[in-house]
C-alpha cells in the first residue's frame, strides 16, 4: 500500500482529527467542502457559533483567547492555519501586523499544549531579496512564528488567488467592469502568477495526504506569468470590453486603496494589503511542489471563467433587513435628480437674462458644473461610491448657490449677482427642491453601497 493511501486512510479512520481555521472564510469554507467531499471528517473553527452538519463539526473559538483555542484543538492532529487580520477601521488596520503575530503565537502555544502533530499554513509569495510591504512581511512573519515551535509546519506561499469570493478577484472584476479608462500606478507592471482557488485547495489537501511535504516551504502559482495590467486586459477581453490604461507613477498604494474603495465594494482596509502584495513581482522561483502534488493547473482565463460563472450563479444571499433599506429607490432617485438638475441648469442660457451670466467666469463655472454632473451620473450609473460622493458634494454646492440666489426674498439684497426676476426665482425654488432630493439620496446610497454589493445583491 502506498504512503499516500496509508495517510488518507489514517485521517479518514480518525474522524475530526483535522481542524480548519477560518472555516467561513474564502479559503477555509472551500477547503472544508473539498475535504468532506473526499471522505474526511473535519472540525471547522469560527469566531461565531455554527451548527455542525454530518462530517463537519464546527467549533467556536477566538484566536485571541488561548483557553478557547486549546479546547478547539483538543484531539486535533493536523491544523490548517488560514487566519488573517487585514480588515477593520483605520486604527485597527495600523495594528494588523501585531494582531497577526499575536494570533500566530497564541495558535502555536495552544497547538503545542494540545499535541497537534502538523500545521499547514497558507501565506503569500514573497521575495526575500527586497524590502517587503507591511502586509507581505506580516505573512512571512506568521510563517516563521508557526515554525518556531516543535510542531512541523508546511507553508504554502501563494501568488494572487482568483476565486469568486476572493478580494483580489472582486477588485479586478469591479475595476474592469465599471471603468472604460483605468488610471493606474506603476504597480500594475509587476509580475504575478495568478492561481485558481481550486488549485490552491488541491495543494492544501495534497499537503495533508503527502507526508513528504512536512516541514517544508513551497511556492504555488498558476501556469502563466502576467502583470496586473495584463490581467485586467484579459478580464476585459473576457467580457468583450475595451480597456484604456493610463499609468501615473506617483499614485501610492495608499491613494490606490482609496481609489479602489470609491470605485469598488472592496474596502480600503482590504484593498491596501491586496495592493501591497502587488507592488513587487510575485512569481514562483521553486516549483518543486508540482512534482510532489502533480495536476493540471488552470489558466488565467479558465480561473476567471470559473469565478465569474460561480458569482453569477450563486451570489450570496441578502438579509431581509437589507432588502428594506430602499437602496435601489435612492439610487434611481439620485440619477433622476441629477439629470433633472442638469436640464433645469440649461435655463441659465435661454431663460435667465441677467448680463453677468455671460461673463467668462460664470461661463467657466457652468462648464465645470456640467462636467462634474456628467461625471457623477457616469459613476452612479456604474454603481460606484465615487459617483455618490461627487453627486453629494455637487448637490450641496448647487443647493447653496440657489439658496443664495434667492437670498433677496428674506433680506431684500442679492448675494451673488443681480436680483433675479419672478420666473427665475420660481426656477431657483424648483432647483433647490431637486438639489435637496439629490443630497438626501446621495447620503443614503454612499454609506450603504459597500455592504449592499458585498452581500451579492445586483444594483
Amino acid at each position: 500500500m502506498s504512503q499516500k493511501i496509508t495517510t488518507e486512510m489514517h485521517y479518514k479512520e480518525k474522524p475530526f482529527s483535522i481542524l480548519v481555521t477560518g472555516a467561513t472564510g474564502f479559503i477555509g469554507s472551500r477547503l472544508i467542502f473539498d475535504l468532506t467531499a473526499n471522505g474526511y471528517s473535519v472540525n471547522g473553527m469560527s469566531r461565531r457559533k455554527i451548527p455542525s452538519t454530518g462530517n463537519i463539526k464546527y467549533v467556536q473559538a477566538d484566536v485571541f483567547e488561548p483557553s478557547e483555542l486549546e479546547d478547539a484543538l483538543s484531539g486535533v492532529e493536523i491544523a490548517f492555519y488560514l487566519l488573517h487580520s487585514m480588515e477593520g477601521n483605520k486604527e485597527e488596520w495600523k495594528e494588523f501586523a501585531n494582531r497577526e503575530k499575536t494570533q500566530a503565537q497564541n495558535f502555536l502555544n495552544a497547538a503545542t499544549k494540545s499535541g497537534v502533530k502538523r500545521i499547514i499554513y497558507l501565506g503569500g509569495l514573497v521575495n526575500d531579496s527586497i524590502s517587503l510591504s507591511p502586509h507581505m512581511k506580516s505573512r512571512k512573519d506568521v510563517g516563521e512564528i508557526l515554525a518556531s515551535g516543535t510542531i512541523p509546519v508546511t507553508e504554502l506561499r501563494a501568488s494572487l488567488i482568483i476565486g469568486a469570493q476572493g478580494g483580489s478577484y472582486a477588485m479586478l472584476r469591479y475595476l474592469v467592469e465599471r471603468l472604460p479608462v483605468m488610471v493606474c500606478p506603476s504597480w500594475v507592471k509587476s509580475l504575478a502568477q495568478p492561481i485558481a482557488v481550486d488549485d490552491v485547495i488541491l495543494y492544501l489537501r495534497g499537503c495533508l495526504e503527502k507526508p513528504e511535504t512536512t516541514g517544508r516551504i513551497f511556492e504555488i502559482g498558476g501556469p502563466e506569468k502576467v502583470t496586473y495590467e495584463q490581467l485586467m486586459r484579459i478580464y476585459a477581453k473576457y467580457l468583450g470590453k475595451k480597456l484604456l490604461v493610463l499609468q501615473i507613477p506617483f499614485l501610492t498604494t495608499r491613494l490606490s486603496s482609496y481609489w479602489v474603495d470609491l470605485i469598488t465594494p472592496v474596502k480600503a482596509s482590504l484593498a491596501r494589503p491586496l495592493i501591497d502584495s502587488l507592488v513587487h513581482d510575485t512569481v514562483v522561483t521553486d516549483d518543486s511542489i508540482t512534482k510532489i502534488i502533480p495536476g493540471s493547473l488552470k489558466s488565467v482565463v479558465e480561473s476567471i471563467d470559473i469565478a465569474t460563472k460561480e458569482i453569477r450563479e450563486n451570489p450570496p444571499k441578502m438579509p431581509l433587513k437589507e432588502e428594506r433599506t430602499g437602496f435601489k429607490i435612492n439610487q434611481k432617485l439620485l440619477m433622476a435628480s441629477l439629470i433633472a438638475m442638469a436640464l433645469v441648469g440649461t435655463t441659465f442660457y435661454w431663460l435667465d437674462d441677467r448680463a453677468e451670466l455671460s461673463e467668462p467666469i460664470w461661463i467657466f463655472a457652468g462648464i465645470i458644473w456640467y462636467v462634474a454632473i456628467i461625471t457623477a451620473i457616469f459613476f452612479v450609473k456604474n454603481k460606484t461610491r465615487l459617483g455618490y460622493l461627487i453627486g453629494g458634494i455637487l448637490s450641496w454646492i448647487t443647493l447653496a448657490f440657489w439658496l443664495f440666489d434667492d437670498f433677496y426674498l428674506l433680506f431684500n439684497t442679492s448675494l451673488i449677482i443681480t436680483q433675479p426676476n419672478e420666473v427665475i426665482t420660481i426656477r431657483n425654488i424648483v432647483w433647490v427642491a431637486l438639489s435637496a432630493v439629490a443630497v438626501f439620496a446621495s447620503h443614503n446610497t454612499f454609506h450603504k453601497i459597500i455592504d449592499y454589493q458585498f452581500k451579492g445583491k445586483p444594483i
